[in-house]
């Protein structure tokens, strides 16, 4: 027995001490957080900074203190883990994003939106994958099959437009606020969508049945997705409203929305699904229908939960980015060619900006041709915006290309960490320079006062103020009046929205909830000075 037992204490004893270390770690790690929180407040006015550069400076700083005081063997507090990013950190930052839109600007834009986001996505990724296919061999990188180019496509296809977002106003620039964000949103989840489908896909025997299965799979994965979302924020409306769940419990009702947008995005995952088209829609669903269906403490606490939950996140992701970026293990694996690192992250830098370039402005233009009102056109400074709000990379193509060529967070071949290296550079070159620049670039091409104000009033129709308008518009029915098959062609976009208007006037709202749909009693959501639309 005493035997046991002595072999059993120093394995305790290490465990414990093991314990302590990740403790210190998150310590250390959550005053970091707190640092840039405060840092990011007192560099608010600065012109060339912003809270995601700045988290990446600390982080920077952070890894090289760390570097010196381990001897040059670690530079991070953590190990990065693609499930961590996918599972815990971009739910809540895609989530807010929906629950946060102005969904009206949202979906009057929505076919620029997906033309951005899906088409031009497919493009870039294509341009960064026939460059590299061209370009890789002849700087050394090693062999790569047809399913490694068509994934690094996939990796640096996904863009990090939060410096630019950060500088827009959407009040003053609702076209143009609406155009970068939503393309964000959809280009994360066609990035994520396209480089799961070329995992799944043998590619090395690519023939046109392997490729047109590829588009099916990539569509299906696109509609069943967001109908996962929309049928979990109706779910989610609809209890809270019918059930009278939590009516009287702030604490229930704000702990049965966060589950049930959590619980949207893994099932998403469970099905084998894109959570984040799913958790996307799902925010903007709850925001018009279960918002509206409980308290006012609730509201306001969901509001401030969602927005925090979501900026912490953002800030953990660029401070591990900057830290990571010092780490010794991979800069080892390259250190006999630096050369060959260097010249690969510039390859994929030039390939980005023609890659983008590529689709931004001709799309630009095929859209321009579509609308009639001079106040829906993309003007060429706002084309070379949105252009340059794409040109960033970041946490997105980080975990991807985490998942394709590292296994736990570590590297073991020179290629992959040639690849990693690379990736680190390309996310910290176009966030800091392109991101440093970003504001005095809209500022010149966008004076103050000279904005695009290309919507005829500013909308409040997010939780961030008092709803007033449906989900799609609220444009007066003498606005569109189709009476044949030529209007409805002439006006696409305010002909859907007057039809789903008297949808969701006359079949969802009823059912679900909203704004002027739920009867008011003691302590219920609708206060009695609100009219009904």
């Amino acid at each position: 027995m005493a035997s046991q037992l002595s072999s059993v204490l120093p394995k305790m004893e290490t465990l414990a001490a093991s314990d302590h270390k990740s403790v210190v770690s998150i310590n250390i790690f959550v005053a970091l957080l707190c640092a840039c929180i405060v840092l990011g407040h007192l560099l608010e006015e600065n012109r060339w900074m912003n809270e995601s550069i700045t988290a990446l400076f600390v982080g920077l700083c952070t890894g090289a203190v760390i570097l010196l005081c381990t001897g040059g063997k670690n530079s991070h507090l953590l190990v990065f883990s693609e499930d961590l990013f996918f599972i815990y950190l971009l739910p809540p930052i895609i989530f807010n994003a929906g629950f946060q839109v102005k969904k009206k600007q949202f979906f009057r834009n929505f076919i620029t939106i997906m033309m951005f986001g899906a088409i031009g996505t497919l493009v870039s990724c294509s341009i960064i994958s026939f460059g590299v296919t061209k370009l890789f061999k002849r700087l050394g990188v090693g062999s790569q099959d047809i399913g490694d180019y068509l994934a690094i496509g996939a990796i640096f296809a996904a863009t990090d437009s939060v410096c630019t977002l950060q500088v827009l106003n959407q009040d003053e620039t609702p076209l143009l606020y609406s155009l970068v964000f939503g393309e964000g949103v959809v280009n994360d989840a066609t990035s994520v969508v396209l480089f799961n489908a070329i995992q799944g896909f043998d590619i090395s025997s690519f023939d046109y049945s392997i490729g047109l299965h590829f588009i099916g799979n990539f569509i299906h994965l696109f509609l069943t997705s967001t109908l996962l979302g929309v049928f979990t924020g109706l779910l989610s409306a609809f209890v809270i409203k019918k059930l009278y769940f939590g009516r009287h419990s702030t604490d229930r009702e704000v702990a049965l929305m966060i589950l049930m947008a959590y619980l949207s995005y893994v099932l998403a995952e469970l099905f084998y699904l894109s959570g984040i088209l799913t958790v996307f829609f799902c925010g903007i669903v709850m925001s018009h229908y279960t918002w509206h269906n409980v308290t006012e403490s609730s509201r306001i606490t969901t509001k401030h939960t969602f927005a925090t939950l979501s900026f912490i996140a953002e800030l953990f992701i660029f401070l591990y980015v900057g830290m990571d970026a010092l780490d010794i293990e991979k800069w080892r694996f390259v250190n006999d060619s630096p050369g060959t690192s260097v010249a690969v992250s510039f390859t994929l830098l030039g390939l980005i900006l023609i890659g983008r370039a590529a689709f931004v402005f001709p799309l630009s233009l095929l859209s321009n041709l579509t609308k009639k009102s001079p106040n829906e056109h993309i003007s060429f400074r706002e084309q070379i915006i949105i252009w340059w709000a794409g040109l960033m990379r970041g946490a997105v193509s980080m975990a991807l290309a985490y998942n394709k060529f590292t296994r736990a967070g570590h590297t073991q071949k020179k290629e992959n960490a040639i690849m990693i290296t690379s990736t680190i550079t390309v996310v910290l070159f176009s966030t800091v320079v392109f991101g440093l620049m970003s504001q005095p670039l809209i500022r010149w091409l966008l004076p103050p006062g000279e904005g695009s104000l290309t919507s005829v009033s500013s909308e409040t129709n997010t939780p961030k103020d008092s709803i007033t308008v449906p989900l799609l518009g609220h444009q007066d029915d003498s606005e569109v009046q189709p009476t044949s098959l030529r209007l409805l062609l002439t006006t696409p976009t305010h002909t859907v929205h007057r039809y789903w208007r008297k949808f969701d006037d006359a079949f969802m709202r009823p059912v679900f909830g909203g704004r002027g749909f739920v009867p008011y009693v003691p302590g219920s959501p609708i206060e009695r000075s609100t009219p009904a639309l």
